[in-house]
């Protein structure tokens, strides 16, 4: 009778060992992985991003796991804390995709996401984005067929408060010019930076993982965040960044 307890007790034991082993590497391999090497310098300045079931993923890749490609669309702000700010000082944020309406066509790169001014130091070292709203949150949906986005954020200690958009710039968000931007309001460098990468959920094709425990999408490979696939070159210039326009406006 001892033997056979002790049987039954060890074979509980190895299966739910084998349970929690399983579980683990799910977790493992739904974890975020970083962002390319080419693209991680552009990170700096302890930023941090964080979403609703998503920790801080500052530089790193969504990863394709528990439907986050797709659920980022539709979660609310992201909490954007930095650590580093001055309680004493204002500032401004700005969120961008650089890679509308794709990374190898970006003809309405610096797609404005979201754009906040008149942020207090201590709102911003706790990640309570509370201002004047320029551009209201505009989550990222990468077109599909565009591959990878990068979704970048940047910091800027204000010099002045009477920080506006152009007519122009107000009638859409894409091909903003970032740039004359920080010029016309002597922005200088950003104290901070970061950026996270995501591509349309429908273009993530689930990989198989070792030991058949679930599965997960392959980072990008080999430095690039270009899609093994070319997307589909439109004629003439203006074609995709409108389609880049069609979509947002569909999927708001």
């Amino acid at each position: 009778m001892d033997w056979t307890m002790r049987l039954v007790a060890a074979a509980l034991f190895l299966g739910l060992t084998v349970v929690v082993t399983r579980a683990q590497v799910r977790m493992s391999q739904c974890a975020s992985t970083p962002v390319p090497n080419e693209d991680a310098g552009f990170c700096r300045g302890n930023l941090e991003v964080s979403y609703t079931e998503l920790q801080n993923i500052s530089c790193k890749v969504v990863p394709n796991c528990n439907n986050y490609r797709e659920k980022i669309t539709t979660w609310p702000p992201p909490l954007v804390k930095y650590p580093g700010a001055s309680e004493t000082a204002t500032y401004l944020l700005v969120m961008v995709d650089p890679d509308a309406p794709s990374r190898s066509t970006p003809l309405a790169r610096f797609w404005r996401h979201w754009l906040v001014t008149n942020i207090t130091g201590t709102n911003m070292k706790t990640g309570r984005i509370q201002g004047q709203e320029l551009s209201p949150y505009q989550p990222p949906t990468p077109p599909p067929r565009t591959g990878f986005h990068r979704y970048q954020f940047l910091v800027y200690r204000l010099s002045t408060q009477n920080i506006s958009l152009l007519p122009e710039e107000t009638g859409s968000p894409g091909a903003w010019q970032l740039d004359q931007f920080q010029v016309r309001f002597n922005l200088g460098i950003s104290e901070a930076a970061t950026q996270f990468m995501t591509q349309n959920h429908m273009d993530s094709p689930p990989v198989r993982a070792p030991g058949g425990g679930g599965s997960v999408q392959a980072p990008p490979t080999g430095g690039s965040s270009e899609p093994k696939y070319k997307p589909k070159q439109a004629s003439g210039l203006a074609l995709p960044a409108c389609i880049h326009i069609a979509y947002h406006l569909w999927s708001g």
